[in-house]
């Protein structure tokens, strides 16, 4: 009975380490893929800025002034955890895109349509695209049922494995390794795959560099 009961137990434990592995690799690619994304935003907003110099000189300035409002969203963005604030940033991201993409529109439409607007037009569908892109990387997460499955599992881990522990008369530290160590493992996958809370976030750091270099011009 010891020998089967070794064997479920193992069997649980292996069982729970795959899961775990596998959601850990979700949740740090799910990370990178938002880091990936901020270094697009802030290449396609500088990019963007730099393009603007082959628009007409009132609407290059007004273009360049709402990408330093729209770039200081964007970094309020990776850095508020409050939800309320949240919303007042998305409702402003969402205005100055409209005004960003109605400046550059202007000057392409009918005959004074170029070849080298073209290039400004593209560079500003690239600065709305990488917000979206962005958007939907936050929003990627472990899904629920996968928290559920691990956290099943594990309950069943722990018992298995203090059931028998017991019977072996085990010392209290013995016992309590297991649970210390999956505790530690599921916080961290929890906190890489929480990019609002935790202690591991993604620090916009290209925006926040981007920002200070065109803060300086």
């Amino acid at each position: 009975m010891r020998h089967d009961l070794d064997v479920v137990v193992a069997a649980t434990l292996t069982l729970l380490g795959l899961i775990i592995g596998f959601s850990f690799s979700m949740a740090t690619d799910r990370y990178d893929q938002r880091k990936n994304c901020e270094e697009a935003e802030a290449n396609a907003i500088g990019t963007e800025y730099v393009r603007a110099d082959l628009l007409p000189a009132a609407d290059a300035a007004r273009v360049r002034a709402s990408l330093v409002a729209y770039l200081d969203q964007r970094i309020l963005f990776y850095q508020t955890d409050d939800q309320d604030a949240l919303l007042q940033i998305n409702d402003a991201t969402n205005r100055l895109q409209t005004d960003l993409w109605s400046t550059v529109k202007v000057p392409a439409d009918g005959a004074r349509a170029t070849p080298v607007l073209g290039l400004v037009i593209s560079g500003m569908n690239d600065v709305l695209n990488s917000q979206g892109y962005t958007q939907a990387a936050w929003w990627n997460r472990i899904p629920k049922a996968a928290w559920v499955l691990m956290g099943l599992i594990a309950i069943c881990a722990n018992l298995l494995f203090g059931y028998g522990a017991r019977h072996a008369k085990a010392g209290i530290i013995h016992v309590l390794v297991l649970p210390l160590v999956l505790s530690i493992a599921l916080f961290l996958i929890a906190d890489i795959d929480s990019p609002r809370k935790g202690v591991i976030r993604v620090n916009p750091q290209n925006l926040i560099s981007l920002a200070q270099s065109l803060h300086v011009r």
